[in-house]
């Protein structure tokens, strides 16, 4: 690990510490490439789990070609979940649980078997996956105003903050992923919904390229991890009171409030 790798996952540690935004990463250093990005996730990482905490799974951020365009890249990102990160259905969200969160909804998949890239398709997903579920995720980023570049969101984790499953565990033959319609609530009102197909045009093709894009760092997905499979239309912002409620074809729905 380079001294600026440390420097850069303290930078986004201190967020955290003070609970204000830091600056961008990439005006610090702007040479930041997308590998020294991700061993500042990795860092960080590291250090919440040498603390005690536990990875449980993995995110995958930027799936649809809107954002992708917008931060002009051609491929995901991803970023890890912990144990602390996990907020049960329909509870509240402590306000110094985040710092600036907006509302995702996607669908989650819980494996049952390992996924080891490279090569990793989508029928591999299939049948390495026990269930899939209704899921919110709530991003946040340690960074002002979110003021990010890839390599911004890529080192802080992914821009990653919480998330909620829903409690209805569907089997994933049992319906047809692409063609899931969600519907996003804010405070009762709508406000977005998505198809499954706008996640790379089927969810699982979010988890094979996942598990693909791991091999290159010598890590694979495996068995009871959670996957958030990427968020099904635009993030929503969130603001103290706010209640957030997903409906999804077949899955069924999945809420949170944030305290306030």
């Amino acid at each position: 690990m380079t001294e600026r790798v440390k420097e850069l996952s303290e930078h986004l540690v201190t967020a955290v510490q003070n609970r204000k935004g830091v600056q961008p990463l990439t005006e610090v250093y702007p040479d930041l490439s997308i590998d020294e990005a991700y061993q500042v996730q990795l860092s960080t990482i590291k250090r919440k789990t040498d603390s005690g905490q536990r990875i449980v799974g993995k995110k995958i951020g930027l799936t649809s070609k809107a954002m992708q365009d917008l931060l002009g890249v051609g491929e995901p990102d991803y970023g890890h979940l912990l144990d602390d990160m996990v907020i049960d259905n329909g509870d509240e969200i402590p306000a110094d649980k985040v710092l600036q969160p907006k509302v995702e909804a996607e669908i989650a998949f819980v494996l049952r078997k390992d996924l080891h890239g490279p090569n990793v398709t989508a029928d591999d997903v299939y049948e390495a996956t026990a269930y899939v579920v209704p899921a919110l995720e709530i991003v946040d980023s340690r960074v002002a105003d979110w003021k990010i570049k890839l390599p911004d969101t890529i080192a802080d984790n992914a821009s990653s903050g919480l998330y909620v499953l829903g409690e209805n565990k569907v089997p994933i033959r049992a319906v047809d992923l692409p063609a899931i319609k969600m519907d996003l609530y804010k405070n009762e009102e709508p406000v977005n919904s998505g198809m499954g197909a706008a996640a790379l045009e089927n969810p699982a093709n979010c988890v094979a390229w996942l598990a693909n894009k791991l091999s290159d760092y010598g890590v694979s997905l495996k068995a009871g991890e959670v996957i958030l499979s990427g968020a099904l239309s635009a993030a929503v912002d969130a603001m103290p009171g706010d209640t957030f409620r997903a409906t999804f074809d077949a899955l069924g729905e999945v809420t949170v409030r944030f305290n306030g």
